[in-house]
This record gives C-alpha cells, structure tokens and sequence, in this order.
C-alpha cells in the first residue's frame, strides 16, 4: 500500500498572503478522484505557472499525522495537520466514498465539523461526504447535491430528506455540496474564481485539459430516468443500461441477467415509466450524447461511440428524431 503526500507545510509567508485556505478532512475508503480533482484546482491556481507554491491558496488534510487514511482504490493519504483551530480555514472539505464506510461513525470528525460550523466556518461535501455532513445534523434546512448513483441510499439513511440529483453541486449559503468525480474541478473552480477571480480559475480547469468551468445547474450525465423510477426492478434494469452505454445490451439479455422474462420487463416499464425498456435506453443514451456535445469538444462519431451508435449519421438521426435538431445545432447553442 503506498502513501502519498500532499505539498511540503506551509511557510509564515505563505500562510499570511493565501486569500483561500481549505482544509480536508478525507473519509475511510474515500474516493481518490474527487480529492485530486478538487486540490489540484487549488494547487495549480496557488502559484504562477506549474510551480505548486501554496501562495495564493494554501491546503492542509487533518487527521492523525501518524495515521494515512486509505482511498477506495487503496491509495493512502498521510494527513499534515491535527483537528486544530478550524477558523483557519474559509472551508473544510469532506471528502467521501464508498457508502458502506459511513456506518463506521467517527466522533472525533463529527465534534470537530460541528465546532467549525459554530465558528460559522464554510462546509463542503465531496460525493458521500454530504452524507457525513448530514448524519452530524449539519445540513438540516440546507439542499445537498448527490450523486444519481447515490440517491436511493441518501434516502433510506436520511427519511423525508429531498436531495438534489440532477445538478453538479449545490451552493447554499455556507453549505457546499458536489456530486463528486470531475465534478469537484468545478466546485473548487467556483471557490477560486470567488476569492481569487476568474483567470486562475480558468488557468487552472485549462491545465487539467477541461474546456471550462460548469455551474452548478449543469445537470448530472446520467440517471435521470433512475432517479424517477421507485419500481426496484425497473431501476436495476436501468441501472445495467448506464453501465452499458457503448455496447448496449439487448432487452431480452437485461431480463435474463435480472432472473426475469422480457414480457415481465416491459411490463414493469411501462408502469412505472409510461414507455418501453428499449425506448428508456435510447433516451439514456441519446441524453448522454447531448450532454457531451453541450460539455465537450470530442468529435461527434467519439461520442456516437461512446453512447452505442453506430457513427455519427446514426446519432444524428436519432438526434434529429428526438429533439429536432442536428448534433451540430446542440453543441452551438450549449
């Protein structure tokens, strides 16, 4: 297992010229992506070139210095400093993953969030770290962006709870949520274009090869049909459909992975959805198309690829069919 290091400890220079100070707080098993991508805007937006001085931003990940904490993927991350004055701080950052680590409750994380919010300290959550953030009532009254992929266990942990899934991230008022993944590039993006203006937010989201910075609004790439549907079965049909975009499966080869028949599939569809299995995977994968036009440069036959198309004239007819416009015409008026 190896252990990686965050930037060397700051300097009595660079702690008094950062105009924005973060401090995270990563969960066991939390996810590598969403922490890299939100530091990294930091890193890259801190100093003048590629240089990684926390001058204008600095960062510190609390917890036990003597203790790493361990990603996901089983990547370690040795904390640099204790759960210390969180004032320091404009925000502390938790950083979540997987949902099974969150039955493992640690008070000593939960006592420190709820000092910073008295102190009226900014929270953040980073994917299933608003879930933290909520199971130590620090987001009662506020909305809380999920992950599509994570809505159904938002709500069986947290009853009459309405979490926002169809949106990248949240801000509301001193609470911040992401849905996690590249996401968080733009939730730091937004923090940095906040406290240190646009240019090295954009400098930094260009330096990372992404085109520019999303807001908030911009819906989530998948799951919209997901989150609509409550019939199980329904959803663990669309659930194979999104992991499936490229190569879709056929309807009768879902039925037989979900121990059902075709008829019985269609059958569930069509009451909870109004439509057929196969009309439900079109509309995920042609959703998906629009969001990739709207939010990226990739040539139209990568992206009739990547959602199941044959090439690119295949996608345009589907396209056209669907929303009465040419790929060409979507990604001109994104």
């Amino acid at each position: 297992m190896s252990t990686a290091r965050p930037s060397p400890a700051l300097s009595r220079t660079e702690r008094g010229t950062a105009r924005l100070s973060v401090g995270f707080i990563l969960l066991s098993n939390f996810t590598l992506c969403a922490f890299a991508n939100f530091i990294d805007v930091l890193r890259l937006a801190a100093d003048e070139g590629d240089r990684s001085r926390q001058i204008k931003c600095r960062w510190e990940v609390l917890g036990d210095p003597k203790s790493p904490v361990r990603s996901s993927c089983g990547i370690s991350i040795q904390p640099t400093a204790g759960f210390d004055d969180p004032t320091r701080f404009d925000y502390i950052v938790v950083v979540g993953g997987l949902i099974g680590a969150l039955a493992r409750r640690n008070e000593t994380v939960e006592a420190y969030l709820k000092g910073a919010a008295r102190q009226g300290v900014a929270l953040v959550g980073l994917c299933t770290g608003s879930l933290a953030l909520h199971r130590a009532g620090l987001m009662e009254g506020y909305q809380c962006c999920v992950s599509w992929y994570h809505h159904d266990d938002f709500l069986a942990q947290f009853q009459g709870l309405k979490p926002v899934s169809d949106q990248i991230f949240v801000v509301d008022r001193d609470r911040l949520t992401c849905s996690g993944g590249a996401s968080s590039a733009h939730l730091a993006a937004f923090l940095v274009e906040r406290h240190l203006g646009r240019a090295p937010a954009t400098k930094s989201l260009h330096i990372m090869m992404i085109d520019e910075a999303a807001m908030g609004h911009t819906p989530q790439p998948a799951g919209a049909l997901e989150v609509k549907a409550k019939d199980p079965l329904v959803r663990r049909a669309l659930h194979l459909m999104v992991e499936h975009l490229d190569v879709p499966l056929e309807i009768k080869d879902i039925a037989r992975l979900l121990k059902t028949s075709k008829k019985m599939l269609e059958r569930h569809f069509h009451t909870e959805l109004g439509t057929s299995p196969h009309a439900a995977y079109l509309d995920i994968r042609l959703d998906h198309a629009i969001h990739l036009l709207r939010g990226s440069e990739r040539s139209v036959a990568s992206i009739a690829a990547e959602c199941g198309f044959c090439d690119s004239s295949h996608l345009g007819r589907m396209l056209k069919r669907k929303t009465g416009s040419t790929p060409q015409a979507l990604r001109s008026a994104a």
